[in-house]
């Protein structure tokens, strides 16, 4: 059963509304939400070739890997007056492992070592300058409001490894080549985000896991420039865009990164470890 109301009644809602609706519109400025962000041809990918390693050094080893890329095309809304979002990407290690075996000596290990404990579920791979992006230049495109339109940007990033290995023990005095085994196996997480620079509101946007792995077998009796070959799978496996959000861990978002973090250590088959390179 339907009851009609009063004209005047009907009059004074309509003025009511119309007044809160000028009121509202006046003291509350348009909010940028995720479902009013366009993310459009992601990609992330590892170039298909092997690492590669370098033997013209007397003194170390080097390998170079292949490149981990990644690169987005985002739509964003209108930012508002006094207003600035930072849409871009940000990435954090995971887990690590990292030894370097000289025969039946011992071998040298990188470490994170809260990471390796448990305290923290990842580290920030920031550039240790433009926290929390992993960097400044194609990583980020910074929006300044109010801009009056959507703004269509392109955001990219790669990393890759490239080290250098003792041939010798680190710890000795010796330059004897005892090295006999490099193996490295890394992952990341690597999320595309906007952040308003002000409020520090993050929204993420994508989020892509990756690992990049190396074996590497020396046999250091040989001459310089065969002394090392590359052994297991050839080419790495390919990032997963993930069809989900994975929160980012606070520890990935500030310092220390996973460089200033890491601790060279030295392990011994026999005796207690040394700390080589401490963290920064």
């Amino acid at each position: 059963m339907y009851h009609l109301l009063p004209s005047s009644l009907v009059l004074l809602i309509l003025l009511v509304a119309c007044t809160m609706g000028c009121i509202q519109s006046i003291a509350c400025k348009p909010r940028i939400r995720r479902e009013n962000i366009v993310v459009y041809e992601v990609s992330a990918s590892i170039d298909q070739c092997p690492t590669i390693i370098e033997e013209n050094s007397p003194i170390v080893l080097r390998y170079k890997t292949p490149y981990f890329r990644a690169s987005a095309g985002v739509v964003m809304p209108p930012v508002p007056r006094n207003e600035t979002w930072v849409v871009g990407w940000i990435q954090a290690c995971t887990q690590m492992e990292f030894y370097n075996t000289y025969g039946d000596i011992g071998m040298s290990s990188w470490e994170l070592p809260e990471l390796r404990e448990g305290r923290v579920k990842a580290i920030s791979d920031s550039d240790g300058v433009s926290y929390p992006w992993y960097g400044n230049t194609t990583e980020t495109v910074t929006l300044t409001g109010p801009t009056s339109k959507p703004s269509r940007l392109t955001v990219s990033m790669n990393d890759n490894f490239y080290p250098s290995v003792t041939w010798a023990v680190p710890i000795s005095n010796s330059n004897t080549p005892m090295l006999t085994h490099i193996t490295r196996d890394q992952s990341f997480i690597t999320w595309l985000v906007a952040m308003n620079s002000v409020t520090k509101e993050r929204i993420v946007l994508q989020t892509v896991r990756w690992r990049m792995r190396v074996d590497i077998a020396v046999d250091p009796d040989m001459p310089l420039g065969s002394r090392a070959s590359l052994m297991g799978r050839p080419y790495q496996e390919q990032p997963h865009i993930l069809n989900y959000q994975e929160p980012i861990p606070p520890n990935a978002l500030g310092r220390p990164n996973a460089n200033d973090a890491q601790v060279l250590m030295w392990r011994p088959r026999r005796g207690a470890p040394l700390v080589v390179i401490p963290p920064k």
